[in-house]
C-alpha cells in the first residue's frame, strides 16, 4: 500500500524514481523495492523524508488511496471554521507557526 501511495504521488508530480531517490537521499533500488512493495515496512525515517520530497503528509504515504481522514464530524467543523475564516489548503502552512506557538504556550503554560 505505501509502496503504490508513493508511486502514485511520484508520478502525479512528475518525478522519476531517480529524481525522488536522489531528493530524499534514499537509494534508486530500495526506492524501487518499497514501490513494488517488496519492502512494505521502510523506516518512519524514510518515510518523512519521502513525503518531505512529495509535499504530502505522513499519513497520506501510509493510507489507503482515497481514504479520508475527516470523517469525524469534529474535525470536518473544524475545517469549515477554518474555510470560514478564509483559511485554504494552499495557504494553511502560512497559518500552522501561530498553531505551533499556541501548542507550544500551552505546554509551557502547563508546566508551571
Amino acid at each position: 500500500m505505501i509502496g503504490t501511495n508513493i508511486n502514485r504521488i511520484r508520478k502525479k508530480k512528475n518525478l522519476t524514481l531517480s529524481e525522488l531517490a536522489e531528493r530524499a537521499d534514499v537509494s534508486k533500488s530500495y526506492l524501487s523495492n518499497i514501490e513494488r512493495n517488496l519492502n512494505d515496512n521502510p523506516s518512519i525515517q524514510i518515510v518523512e523524508k519521502l513525503a518531505e520530497v512529495l509535499g504530502v503528509e505522513v499519513v497520506t504515504l501510509l493510507g489507503e488511496e482515497g481514504q479520508t481522514f475527516t470523517n469525524d464530524k469534529e474535525w470536518l467543523d473544524f475545517i469549515n471554521n477554518l474555510k470560514s475564516l478564509g483559511i485554504t489548503k494552499p495557504n494553511f502552512d502560512e497559518y500552522r507557526i501561530v498553531f505551533e506557538f499556541i501548542k507550544w504556550k500551552n505546554h509551557k503554560d502547563a508546566q508551571k
